[in-house]
């Protein structure tokens, strides 16, 4: 008889938290099945393999990020880097709120095991890339000087913001405490070089 919903969700959770814990490497089909208090055998009738429970889990935190966080609702009239500010202020306040969905996020997609790589990035590639295209849509309205190529103008900010994120999660701890004086300056720094590009830097 298949799970009802409510079981399923239930297990999940109970799994992403090994996850986040442990690590996909280090986590035991036995941990899995401890943790949710279900049989190894019930488990895996339903997910098969511990890499398809693994991006079940992935799938479920998703879902719960987008709900929580209201990232399906950026309002189309924000100023673009306002938005990119509020959105890592808002994704910042979730995940010191949820440190396990930190830390199970950070592995799967800073410290992505070989055995997933190619699963995560057919899986979300595609998610990724209509986010970027809402934050296109947002950098339509940035008024650019004569000659600027709107393209091109989006590729250099895209560089610098995920130079400034790849960093971010660097430094961060991977116990999950996250700092908001660490949040705070990283931001003051970013917007630095933001204000750099947006306003130029020769006199």
């Amino acid at each position: 008889m298949p799970l009802q919903l409510y079981d399923k969700e239930k297990i999940l959770d109970a799994c992403l938290s090994v996850f986040a814990r442990h690590g996909y490497e280090n986590t035991s089909t036995s941990m899995l099945a401890e943790s949710a208090g279900i049989s190894k055998a019930l488990i895996f009738h339903h997910f098969r393999s511990k890499k398809e429970l693994y991006l079940s889990a992935l799938d479920r935190c998703f879902e719960k990020g987008s709900i929580e966080m209201g990232f399906g609702n950026v309002p189309g009239e924000w100023d673009f880097f306002k938005a990119k500010e509020e959105l890592s202020i808002i994704k910042f306040n979730y995940y010191r709120k949820n440190p396990y969905l930190y830390r199970f996020v950070r592995e799967a997609f800073y410290e992505t095991p070989d055995e997933l790589k190619s699963e995560i990035q057919a899986k979300y590639g595609m998610l990724i890339a209509n986010k970027d295209k809402e934050l296109k849509h947002l950098f339509e309205r940035v008024p650019l000087k004569e000659g600027v190529d709107r393209d091109e103008a989006f590729r250099l900010i895209t560089i610098i913001l995920e130079h400034f994120e790849n960093r971010y999660i660097a430094e961060l701890p991977e116990d999950g405490n996250l700092d908001e004086t660490y949040l705070k300056s990283f931001l003051e720094e970013r917007n630095s070089f933001l204000s750099m590009v947006r306003y130029g830097i020769e006199d």
